[in-house]
Formats: structure tokens, C-alpha cells, sequence
């Protein structure tokens, strides 16, 4: 099975630290070897505390986020608002970005607090994972396993049946 050139990117705010979370996030982590390259990289999450505004604690996770894009990398921000689709709908997406010659996508997930409105303005697609609402450990395994089951559906191995 030959390798997507898509590099992916997915920085992380902290460890998921729900063992059953980690466990499937490993898995898919894992699994995507087999179609695209796939750097996760777990960065220091800020403290939260009554204290702090959670607009001051997402524009530091914001910073953080959006210190890990590279130039030329296109951005995707998970967010309620973003666009909804279907799994065949990523597939055909990845192949797009394939085929425009894009290199990096860095895909975005903001902590419990949400996303930062510079990261939303920088992303270049917002998208959602569905209406209804996830802790950000979830959305990060929900999310590894659309993308493997996109390159799956690419592949045509039979997994998205």
C-alpha cells in the first residue's frame, strides 16, 4: 500500500489522559502508518483555574496551536460552526488537497475551552465532527479515525463498510 504525500500534522493541548481515549488514539496513531505520515505532538496544556478568564486561557492555547503550523501548511480548525462531511466527503478531500500539490495539513483541536479566534481566522477549513458535542480528548480519536478511515475508503480495503 503506497503512502499518501500528505504529511499530517495533529499538536495536541496535553496527554489524553482518559486510558481508554489514549488506548484508541495509540491505535489509529498506529494504524495510520500504513497510508500517510503522521506527527502528533503533545504540547504543555495551560493550568485552568477560576482565576484565569477562559479567553486568556484560549488565546494561549491558541498561541501554542498556531506556533506548530508551518509555512505553506494548510490548516484545519475543529469547531461547532465548522463544516459537516461524510466520510467519502474527507476521502475526496485529501485527494484534492493531493492533487493541488498541498505538502502539510495541520489539524487543530481546542481544549476544553474551545479555539482561540486567531486560530478560526487562520484556518483554512473549520470543521465540524458532528452538532453534537465532545470533550476535546474524544474529538482527537474521533478525528484519527475519520482520517483513517478516509485514506481506508481511498485504499478500498473494506474497512468503511
Amino acid at each position: 500500500m503506497s503512502k499518501s504525500p500528505l504529511h499530517l500534522i495533529l499538536p495536541l493541548l496535553g496527554k489524553t489522559k482518559q486510558a481508554y481515549l489514549a488506548a484508541g488514539v495509540e491505535d489509529f496513531q498506529t494504524r495510520m502508518g500504513r497510508f500517510a505520515r503522521l506527527t502528533v505532538r503533545i504540547l504543555r496544556e495551560k493550568r485552568y483555574s477560576a482565576k484565569v478568564p477562559d479567553a486568556t486561557i484560549r488565546r494561549e492555547e491558541g498561541r501554542l496551536l498556531l506556533d506548530q503550523v508551518t509555512p505553506g501548511s494548510l490548516v484545519v480548525a475543529l469547531a461547532p460552526a465548522g463544516r459537516e462531511l461524510a466520510s467519502e466527503e474527507l476521502a475526496e478531500l485529501l485527494t484534492r488537497w493531493e492533487e493541488q500539490g498541498k505538502k502539510e495539513v495541520c489539524f487543530l483541536i481546542g481544549g476544553a475551552v474551545g479555539l482561540a479566534p486567531e486560530v478560526l481566522a487562520r484556518a483554512d477549513l473549520l470543521l465540524s465532527l458532528s452538532r453534537m458535542t465532545f470533550t476535546h480528548e474524544m474529538a482527537r480519536l474521533i478525528l484519527l479515525e475519520q482520517l483513517y478511515r478516509a485514506f481506508a475508503i481511498r485504499a478500498r480495503t473494506g474497512y468503511h463498510k
